[in-house]
């Protein structure tokens, strides 16, 4: 199972996320990832850097590390131009993007308003998502998109000709079935080990249901994750959080803990863990070493 890093954006210095993707790429991740924001939810003063930019210059950095976004809104960003983006993207990082993609949530409301673009009730969202993916994959396999309700019509063809596996983002099962629908992959972020293999089942019953095998679409987890050496350690931690007022619905265990989760996840079938490493600044090589070793 393939091991990534989400980098933070919300910040002015594209030195943090760049340094921690050095770091990243020496402990032995396969990927860093970042979220797109126009800026962070519920605090529009301050900044978040954009994502593609900062994910090429990584790749330029740091040559055979992968890179993701997880994930974009769809109508975010035009859809053209969003596969250009994603095509460049991973045309420079030798094949290794990954596209995830989201319908948004309450947040995403007020970054849409201040571009001055719609953000339609959830379940034209989740429409506009679906064919979002499927004009995506048909542009980076070369071929035109005739359009739908929701895009126009694009005859390509994309330059450089990228082709990055376009993941779903969400939990609820309208997510799930887009992805088996129309995807290369489907992202949860978030749950527990438990719910995880209950939605991953899900997961690849809708993929059968929607004539596609499941190995198709496989399942990916990703959360924020509060690792802690042991038991005594991880208490101390998850006070300093709590002090903080930071909150504590997020993954948090002891190394045989998160071993445990690994084993869980790949078991039903996860290709991929990805964390944001929570806590002190050496929490994302611990996290590699645990997993690595």
């Amino acid at each position: 199972m393939k091991l990534g890093l989400v980098l933070t954006v919300f910040t002015a210095d594209p030195a943090k996320p760049l340094g921690s993707a050095g770091r990243a790429a020496a402990a032995g991740y396969d990927a860093v990832f970042a979220s797109d924001h126009l800026f962070p939810p519920g605090a529009p003063d301050r900044p978040s850097l954009e994502p593609y930019t900062l994910l090429a210059a990584v790749a330029a950095a740091e040559p055979g590390l992968g890179v993701g976004v997880l994930v974009t809104r769809a109508g975010f960003r035009p859809v053209g131009m969003l596969a250009k983006q994603a095509a460049a993207l991973d045309t420079v990082t030798g094949g290794r993007a990954v596209l995830g993609l989201g319908a948004g949530d309450a947040h995403g409301r007020a970054e849409h308003a201040a571009l001055g673009l719609d953000y339609p009730p959830f379940p034209e969202r989740v429409a506009l998502l679906e064919e979002t993916v499927l004009a995506l994959r048909a542009l980076f396999a070369g071929r035109p998109w005739p359009g739908g309700p929701w895009t126009p019509a694009l005859t390509g063809p994309l330059l450089p000709p990228g082709a990055p596996p376009v993941w779903v983002g969400g939990t609820k099962e309208t997510a799930i079935g887009v992805a088996a629908r129309s995807a290369d992959g489907w992202n949860a972020w978030g749950l527990d080990a438990d719910t995880f293999v209950t939605r991953a089942a899900d997961l690849a019953r809708l993929t059968v249901d929607a004539g596609r095998d499941p190995a198709e679409v496989p399942p990916t987890w990703a959360g924020i994750v509060l690792l802690g050496r042991d038991a005594k350690e991880l208490a101390t931690l998850e006070a300093e959080r709590a002090a903080k007022g930071l909150g504590m619905d997020i993954w948090r265990g002891t190394g045989d803990d998160l071993r445990r989760l690994r084993d869980r996840i790949e078991g039903a079938g996860a290709t991929w863990l990805i964390a944001v490493a929570a806590g002190p600044s050496d929490r994302s090589g611990l996290l590699a070493a645990t997993l690595r070793a």
